[in-house]
């Protein structure tokens, strides 16, 4: 699982090849504390059909600002650089696995 910076967010995601999910979240958010063990259950999970990545807007908020992130917690998934979906709100497990699963089959 990736922790990233406002400096490894263009080179991990916005550079990067293939899918990228990525965790937006701040440790006073309840429903985003909540969500984590999920995120990073599926995320063990779908390792190899994707990258995936958290960013504490609490202490960098450049990225989510940057890209549009007005709620949390929020799921970005990138492909190939590009934001193909969004997910806000904590999801249960399956329904995200299913979810994830189903954009990476496309």
């Amino acid at each position: 699982m990736l922790e990233l910076t406002k400096e490894t967010f263009k080179d991990e995601v916005t550079n990067s090849d293939g899918f990228v999910v990525v965790d937006f979240w701040a440790p006073w958010c309840g429903p985003c504390v909540n969500f984590a063990p999920t995120f990073e259950k599926v995320a063990g999970e779908l390792d190899d059909k994707a990258k995936f990545a958290k960013v504490n807007t609490q202490d960098i908020p450049e990225p989510a600002q940057d890209n549009g992130v007005r709620g949390i917690p929020c799921i970005v998934v990138f492909k190939d650089g590009t934001e193909v979906d969004r997910i806000v709100g904590a999801f249960p497990e399956a329904a995200f696995k299913k979810k994830l699963e189903e954009m990476f089959a496309k």
